[in-house]
């Protein structure tokens, strides 16, 4: 067998040409590799296969290397003299100076710009992943990433191949290295979210929830509590309930080299077992009690009498509470420190929801002097002591993680779900994940600012550049543009050189 080509219309074409002898004759045949795209390194296309390899002396087809990108021209398309400028630009010292760089480096994909193009598109567009191209295409990030990749089969391959159990870890370990300097451990908080989604994999299964029951898969994230910046992430079916991840993930975490200081957890987690593993391991908790555990009930009984005295009064943001520290033995020779609250605005708001309540369907005195005696009531539970005054401060700090689902699904593209396969999954929650780290750092960063990150990227979007031959102008940007650019300690050049072959 040989490769022979032919040139139609000033495209070359390969084929692959073979003979054999039968009898006197020699039978000639011919089999259509379709168009070449790069003739040394054996890559070509055609409708079938799409972009693949093929090897003459073997007879094999294979997948292109994510190096490759062809350089195919739009049809009826004119070339873009003006691309959005701000947005792609600002992100991409953002990256740098804070560090993230090689972390997304660690991804070891074979086309980088393809991998850091799809990191800003998940944090600029919240759009399906078949929009990259059109976006890439009318933004400064072609420039900035000239050799990315984004057709759609070659961001699924990306996915799959970032979706790499081996990738994750390599990944993670250059990010922890970001966060989790400390030897002695790390301050985290644990929580799962539901991702709602009809795609056939083991990972998909019906959920009932908090009462909610659809088909779903569980995706658990951890904070650390001293930065408020995403950790770790894993996932697990939908069916798998909270209580028996915890461990698992703790382990996951140590395994990954992150040691767990102390553990800030949601009650759906505080089971027996999950309590006595935490001893176990020496990992300090403070969860929320249920109301329906037998420590709760015994310690409303008890001590509700006594909670509102001048020496339980504490104060937090702005807000008044009665908090009670009590002794608590867990067995096994575990002590334990509950924390008898009494929210007093929760208290009031819940008093006048009973008023109406009470008017509308004539309750009588008794019953709603009944309600109102656990009205703004709750409990904590810590393994080791805390200070009244800080008690609430550390535990609502578990807010941040339900700020970071809202990222997640509102900014960064995680939902809907658009993939076919647990292996593309895998990579497109890997993007979601670092697009969640950037939105949060920028989050941090502009704090006290006018501006949220929505209207960062948005004012940038409209700061444009005009493409010349070899290089680039960028107009004077406006005064909301400007400050945002000085926030970051950024100066933007007049003009930016280009090379001719990235347009």
């Amino acid at each position: 067998m040989y490769l022979g080509y032919d040139i139609k219309g000033g495209v070359k074409y390969a084929k692959v040409c073979s003979s054999r002898r039968e009898g006197d004759k020699i039978i000639s045949s011919q089999k259509s590799l379709g168009r070449v795209l790069d003739e040394k390194r054996g890559i070509f296309r055609n409708r079938e296969r799409g972009i693949f390899t093929y090897d003459v002396t073997t007879d094999t087809y294979g997948k292109a290397d994510p190096s490759f990108v062809p350089k195919a021209a739009r049809k009826n398309a004119k070339e873009k003299l003006i691309l959005d400028f701000g947005d792609s630009y600002f992100l991409d010292a953002f990256i740098r100076k804070n560090g993230l760089e090689p972390c997304i480096k660690a991804l070891g994909y074979g086309n980088p710009d393809t991998v850091t193009s799809m990191v800003q598109y998940y944090v600029l567009c919240n759009l399906a992943n078949c929009h990259a191209g059109d976006w890439w295409d009318g933004n400064y990030a072609r420039i900035l990433y000239p050799d990315a990749n984004l057709s759609s089969q070659r961001i699924s391959d990306m996915l799959i191949y970032i979706g790499d159990e081996g990738v994750y870890r390599d990944f993670f370990r250059e990010y922890t290295k970001l966060l989790a300097r400390k030897e002695e451990g790390t301050n985290i908080l644990i929580d799962s979210t539901g991702l709602p989604n009809s795609i056939h994999f083991p990972l998909t299964a019906i959920s009932n929830h908090n009462g909610k029951i659809r088909a779903e898969m569980r995706l658990i994230y951890v904070l650390q509590q001293e930065t408020d910046l995403p950790l770790f992430m894993r996932c697990c079916p939908g069916n798998v309930v909270d209580v028996t991840t915890l461990t698992k993930t703790i382990l996951e975490l140590k395994a990954n080299g992150i040691k767990t200081k102390f553990a800030i957890l949601d009650a759906g987690y505080l089971t027996k077992e999950n309590i006595e593993e935490l001893y176990e391991n020496g990992i300090p908790f403070l969860s929320r009690l249920k109301a329906n555990s037998l420590i709760y009930k015994n310690a409303l009984k008890e001590h509700l009498p006594t909670l509102e005295a001048k020496e339980n009064l504490v104060s937090y943001n702005s807000r008044y509470a009665y908090i009670k520290r009590l002794d608590c033995d867990m067995g096994e020779g575990h002590r334990a420190y509950v924390y008898l609250c009494r929210d007093l605005a929760m208290k009031s708001i819940e008093n006048s929801k009973l008023f109406d309540k009470a008017e509308r369907s004539g309750m009588k005195a008794d019953d709603v002097f009944e309600a109102m005696s656990e009205h703004g009531i709750f409990m904590l539970i810590s393994s080791r002591p805390i200070e009244k005054e800080k008690v609430l401060g550390t535990y609502y700090t578990r807010q941040q993680i339900e700020q970071v689902f809202d990222i997640c699904k509102n900014y960064t593209n995680m939902l809907p779900l658009r993939v076919q396969t647990e292996e593309t999954l895998r990579g497109h929650l890997m993007l979601s994940f670092i697009a969640a780290v950037i939105v949060k750092m920028l989050q941090k960063q502009i704090l006290g600012t006018p501006y949220s990150p929505i209207d960062v990227f948005t004012n940038l979007r409209n700061h444009k550049c005009k493409v010349f031959e070899d290089f680039l102008l960028t107009p004077e940007s406006v005064k909301k543009a400007n400050d945002i650019y000085k926030l970051m300690g950024l100066k933007v050049p007049h003009q930016i050189p280009i090379d001719k072959e990235t347009l």
